[in-house]
């Protein structure tokens, strides 16, 4: 029988199981780490910089795709997010570490951003720019978005964890209260966020669906992550006997769902510029559709779009644990592409671009894995696998129990 007053602590067997991968991704990180670091001596101060771009936006944004969708659920209810809740807030703390990992950018960045380097006072755009594409100005918006994205994370974990202690349905309206402006909060600051890092790394172009699209890919990257745990805590007591294929079926429809927006808007970009067929906004595709670029973008739209969407549209693959958890891992390798994709030409030439890889852009993401997983393993157990004092609690046990 299932009810509320069961515990749901983790089992032994995985603690054991989360600590050791836990001191696997430690060691991966530190390795990492430590090659990206001799990748300075190597390849070059900008290189290491845009490789380190490459892997700490990645997995900066499965925090932060964790914590909008954590919102949306407390807002929206359902069954798939209760099983899934404790896993993105584990995820959602991982955001106070990688907000920090931010600083060498911040530091570092007239070696990077070329409106913020001594060649930025002969260009004329970037002039124009100016009143938003400054230091100081960025420095203080770097600081913003930590207020707010860790002031999230602060008060959502901890009136969650107050939930479950006092079982008072205070702390479910505060939480529910709090993530219905977050979620609004969350794509402003995401969307001047995108263009801070990413989109301001070629200063002559501008699109006003990029922050949409990022958002839309955090929240993939968040969710592809979260489904994967969830199909490794069944392996375990006591999830094993709690989810049903309904939860996994529910959850392959959102992954679908997420696919879905994340190709409409990355299609909408294009067309709108194709259509327009302005120098200063087509000089973007330019770079990206010629030189070698454009079989990137070819393995995009086929492995981030065209066969996610074909097996996610199987009824039988989504409540396969099994089949459910490798598309869930597919999203998440090519999610680190169009990451690359983001970031990388940007510094090739316009004229003659050309597809160069850097060792340095497969070991950024490895290393940022390293440490994302190390604090996500090492904080998915200090809870109880489900929000105990949740008011539809039992209502999301009994999902796909009914017949």
């Amino acid at each position: 029988m299932i009810t509320t007053e069961q515990t749901y602590e983790t089992s032994p067997q995985l603690v054991a199981s989360l600590k050791r991968y836990q001191l696997i991704a430690t060691f991966v990180g530190l390795v990492g780490f430590l090659a990206l670091i001799a990748g300075i001596f190597t390849e070059g101060a900008p290189q290491f910089l845009r490789s380190y771009l490459v892997g700490l936006y990645f997995w900066f944004g499965a925090g932060m795709g964790a914590l909008v969708m954590l919102m949306v659920h407390l807002v929206s209810g359902g069954a798939w997010g209760m099983m899934v809740r404790r896993s993105l807030e584990a995820a959602s703390r991982t955001n106070y570490v990688m907000w920090l990992a931010f600083l060498p950018l911040i530091i570092f960045a007239p070696q990077i951003y070329s409106w913020a380097g001594p060649a930025a006072a002969g260009s004329k755009i970037v002039q124009a720019k100016h009143l938003y594409l400054n230091l100081p100005f960025f420095y203080i918006r770097y600081v913003i978005y930590g207020v707010i994205w860790l002031g999230m994370t602060y008060f959502l974990n901890k009136w969650s964890r107050l939930e479950d202690q006092t079982k008072s349905p205070e702390y479910s309206r505060k939480l529910e209260k709090l993530s219905a402006p977050g979620i609004v909060i969350y794509f402003f600051t995401i969307t001047f966020a995108s263009v801070d890092y990413l989109m301001s790394l070629d200063v002559t172009w501008f699109s006003t669906i990029y922050g949409f699209l990022i958002a839309a890919g955090q929240a993939l990257t968040g969710m592809s992550i979260i489904v994967a745990t969830l199909v490794f805590l069944g392996k375990y007591t006591p999830m094993n006997h709690l989810i049903t294929k309904r939860h996994l079926h529910d959850l392959g429809k959102l992954l679908l769902a997420l696919v879905m927006m994340w190709a409409y808007l990355a299609f909408s970009q294009y067309l709108i510029t194709y259509s327009g067929n302005l120098p200063d906004e087509v000089s973007w595709y330019v770079k990206r559709l010629n030189g070698g670029w454009q079989w990137v973008g070819l393995a995009l739209l086929l492995l981030h779009f065209a066969l996610p969407f074909a097996l996610l549209l199987s009824q039988s693959l989504k409540k396969n644990p099994h089949t459910i958890f490798r598309i869930a891992i597919l999203i998440i390798c090519i999610r680190v592409v169009d990451v690359f994709w983001l970031v990388e030409p940007n510094f090739t030439s316009l004229a003659r671009p050309v597809f160069t890889i850097s060792w340095l852009d497969v070991v950024a993401p490895i290393a940022f894995g390293g440490l994302w997983l190390a604090l996500f393993f090492r904080g998915l157990p200090a809870r109880p696998l489900l929000p105990l004092g949740a008011p539809d609690l039992l209502k999301a046990l009994a999902h796909g129990r009914e017949h």
